[in-house]
């Protein structure tokens, strides 16, 4: 019964993951029709969404740890590294197209 709620749960967020990049970001920013607006808002909101399902994950993790529920916590604990992973992905390329190139990151001018 641990197994198969595992497996059920770690499918189940990764999927949602997938899905949410494909047809969460990639819908609204082709939606935007270039307005960089409505794309940096998109990518926003899908850090947000990211960041809630890490929080959700590490929730479910705790409790499965809590009811010793092993094959779970693994399954989760593997789940939340590949949400961490895609979260730092986001966080990295909203980072890196939102700073200009000759900039210092703690000058004034930036």
């Amino acid at each position: 019964m641990d197994l198969a709620f595992a497996i059920s749960l770690f499918l189940l967020g990764t999927a949602w993951l997938v899905l949410d990049w494909v047809f969460g970001l990639g819908m609204d920013v082709w939606a935007a029709q270039g307005d960089q607006g409505r794309i940096d808002t998109a990518g926003l909101a899908h850090i947000r969404r990211t960041q809630v399902l890490l929080i959700v994950v590490l929730t479910v993790a705790v409790l499965a740890g809590i009811n010793r529920a092993w094959r779970t916590v693994v399954a989760l604990g593997l789940a939340t590294l590949l949400v961490g992973g895609v979260l730092m992905a986001a966080q990295h390329q909203w980072d890196t197209s939102h700073t200009s190139p000759g900039c210092t990151r703690y000058a004034a001018h930036c």
